[in-house]
């Protein structure tokens, strides 16, 4: 393998970009291309920002910048979560040179699972208000000082280490197909409420302060939209950019609702 020359990588290669645009919330969509000169090692936000630069299509017409939602660039925040050729990630760590397919185009549209709010930017409103549902979040009083936190064992460190890299992107929602398009806010609470938030639920649980409110989000994921709505596809940890085992925490929280229900029904 011959290793590119200095003058190789600083000359730009074109690629066309096909991506799917909205006006607005429950208008029609379109589809717009645009050739845009690519630098070895440049990922899809940064040709995203050349079009904004130079917003005309590949047959000449002027239009307007594609609007999408970025933060860190670094794959932390979560914000730039799309379909990139047929297939949820973050936009941000998707190198041009990696996803760009054998006839040079890169397809790019909005999740399909929230509703858009234009071009490439959805409303995850329902992503965060599961887990304003499984309370995810741990009370305290910080009023006053609480002394040193309890001793963990490294075994529940590990776990909730992994858990806690949940950055509320919504590809695994994107994926899942249980968790489906729904814009009523009044159904959301009969709408599955998606593994991430379940696997916040269980990320808490083990928090040894956390734990005040177990019975609370045990309950939150029991009954209509709950863990019993899963249909283990297992897509969510196939698309999870962080390699979460969130099929781990639906089972685990799956257990902890039939340990809840046994007691609830003996205790009267």
């Amino acid at each position: 393998m011959v290793a590119p020359t200095e003058k190789s990588q600083r000359t730009p290669r074109t690629v066309r970009f096909r991506i799917t645009r909205q006006d607005g919330p429950g208008q029609a969509s379109r589809v717009e291309e645009f050739d845009v000169p690519i630098q070895t090692g440049a990922n899809v936000i940064s040709a995203l920002q050349w079009i904004a630069a130079h917003p005309v299509t590949v047959d000449g017409t002027r239009t307007t910048p594609v609007v999408y939602d970025s933060g860190c660039l670094e794959e932390v925040c979560g914000a730039c979560t799309m379909v990139v050729n047929g297939g949820v990630r973050q936009s941000c760590t998707a190198l041009i040179d990696d996803i760009v397919d054998a006839h040079g185009v890169v397809t790019l549209e909005p999740m399909s699972s929230f509703p858009t709010i234009r071009d490439l930017a959805v409303d995850r409103a329902r992503l965060f208000a599961a887990l304003e549902s499984v309370r995810a979040w741990v009370p305290i009083d910080g009023t006053y000082d609480l002394g040193a936190g309890p001793m963990e064992s490294p075994k529940v460190q590990l776990t909730r280490y992994q858990l806690s890299q949940c950055m509320s992107c919504g590809c695994c929602l994107e994926a899942c197909p249980q968790f489906n398009l729904e814009e009523d806010e009044t159904e959301w609470q009969e709408s599955f409420i998606g593994p991430h938030a379940i696997s916040q639920a269980r990320l808490f649980n083990l928090h040894e302060t956390g734990k005040i409110l177990a019975d609370d989000r045990v309950d939150a994921v029991s009954g209509l939209g709950g863990v019993s709505d899963c249909g283990n596809a297992q897509n969510c940890v196939k698309v999870c950019p962080k390699e979460i085992p969130l099929t781990e925490s639906i089972a685990e929280m799956g257990r902890a609702v039939t340990v809840r229900s046994i007691r609830k029904f003996f205790s009267g």
